[in-house]
Parts: C-alpha cells; structure tokens; sequence
C-alpha cells in the first residue's frame, strides 16, 4: 500500500539511516514516516472529506511525534540535526 519504489527506499534509508540496509534506526524511520506525511496531506488538500486518510494522518503524525521525542532524550545532536535536514519547525 505504500507509495514508494524500492529505490525510493533505499534512497531515504541510505540517507538517514547511514545505509541502505539500515532500516530499523530512528532517523530513518521518521524520515520515511515524514515522506508518507507529506503525501497524505498533499492528497487531503484535493480530497478534503477524506476521513479515513486523515485518521490515517492524524496516526501517523502522533507516531513521528512519540519517535521524535524517543530520539532527542536518547541523542540531542542526532535530534537537533534530523529536525534540520527533515525541515520540521521544532
């Protein structure tokens, strides 16, 4: 059901994850949870009463929040840098 390719994968997991084998770190698992947000909320703006998407949405954002708050009591730098590269506003 995911929207990706398996290049686009390995791209997000080779780049925040240190390699492209490396799917179980934080970083990248936020990294992919962040492209799948971008992509629902880019299809809630057409699909406005789409609500089963934006539960679906609404899941996901409180995940990346929970893995966020995970990985800056564990490491601030890797924190503080994901936040930067991801572009999120915190």
């Amino acid at each position: 059901m995911s929207h990706f390719t398996a290049e686009q994968k390995t791209n997000i997991f080779k780049t925040y994850g240190g390699s492209e084998t490396n799917t179980g770190s934080t970083e990248a698992q936020i990294a992919m949870l962040t492209e799948r947000i971008n992509h629902i909320a880019n299809h809630m703006k057409t699909n406005k009463k789409d609500f089963s998407s934006n539960r679906g949405l609404v899941n996901m954002v409180g995940q990346r929040r929970s893995m966020l708050q995970y990985l800056s009591r564990k490491n601030l730098t890797a924190y503080r840098a994901l936040i930067e590269k991801l572009g999120l506003r915190k």
